[in-house]
């Protein structure tokens, strides 16, 4: 087998989201602690006990995610005696899940990642009003078509563009609201098979996240990011980088961008990968491997039940 890890993004996030992990191992509670001390909040506890609507904000959600799949990549090493760079071609992530990697294959430290992520949450939602921009899903499209949708529907100086690329038939539109509901009542007469909108509280990757780019631009400024251990795959380009520098831009340059995750899945793919392991809350990128390519094999890693079965399969 070639593995690549890959890390969720926002959406993943559930209460009670680490919580065997901590009960189970002392390196996750480990984690947790540091991600709690970068913060000074008791994120943990949201984590575990919730209420949701905490949860769910944009600024917890992201850090909170980060800190389960870095305390799964914790585990794995002390436990399985087993390296991020020994042991997988490359890591991704998706969006916010594009800091986990860079944690993991060693590019930035977990406290910094959680401070860029709470950051990087609280500069999103404060980039566009709550209620004037909104996403949706336009199911059975291929990107090109989504990417004409988002052109007709842009007008008026309002908005609409592509954000993430899933899967084959699973692109992402944001904008303005009223540009996004003209997406999907154009989505509907090209084909696809339902168009709907997301539950999000702001209109990620797209231009009206310039705000939140500026603010990532001076944060990311002032911390040391080193090459990584493994090739990272950027989600705006669906291409390797390992150039400090070049991360660090990349890094703004995502707040904006579509999330090219088909594409990068292919890179990794036709790089001779076979297995994508989804390290992490959730089961959404390890559900999508199969979509993209169905050579691929997903699995799953974010209980100490799934850590125990994926170190027997070593």
């Amino acid at each position: 087998m070639s593995w690549a890890y890959v890390f969720p993004g926002q959406g993943s996030q559930a209460v009670g989201m680490g919580k065997e992990l901590a009960a189970a191992f002392a390196e996750a509670r480990e984690i947790f602690g540091e991600v709690d001390e970068a913060l000074k909040q008791k994120l943990s506890t949201l984590m575990f006990e919730g209420p949701a609507d905490a949860l769910i904000l944009t600024e917890n959600a992201q850090p909170a995610l980060m800190a389960v799949s870095m305390a799964v990549v914790r585990v794995l090493e002390k436990q399985g005696h087993m390296s991020i760079r020994s042991t997988a071609r490359y890591v991704a992530g998706h969006s916010l899940g594009e800091y986990s990697a860079l944690a993991a294959a060693g590019s930035i430290t977990v406290s910094d990642a959680a401070r860029l992520l709470r950051i990087r949450g609280q500069a999103m939602q404060k980039a566009v009003p709550v209620g004037e921009g909104a996403m949706a899903a336009l199911l059975g499209l291929d990107v090109d078509a989504a990417l004409e949708v988002a052109s007709e529907a842009s007008g008026g100086g309002e908005i609409c563009a592509a954000a993430n690329d899933n899967a084959p038939g699973q692109v992402v539109v944001s904008g303005h609201r009223a540009a996004v509901e003209r997406a999907i009542e154009i989505a509907k007469t090209k084909g696809a098979k339902r168009a709907m909108m997301l539950p999000v509280s702001a209109p990620f990757h797209c231009p009206l996240m310039k705000p939140a780019a500026d603010v990532m631009a001076e944060a990311l400024a002032r911390v040391t990011i080193v090459s990584p251990s493994v090739p990272v795959i950027a989600n705006v380009t669906a291409a390797t980088v390992v150039d400090p520098d070049e991360i660090r831009r990349l890094l703004v340059e995502q707040v904006t961008a579509m999330v090219r995750w088909r594409e990068s899945v292919h890179v990794m793919k036709d790089a001779g990968v076979d297995t994508l392991i989804e390290l992490g809350a959730g089961k959404v990128l390890s559900g999508l491997a199969k979509r993209i390519d169905p050579e691929l094999t997903g699995i799953s890693v974010q209980t100490p039940q799934d850590i125990e079965e994926f170190l027997k399969r070593r």
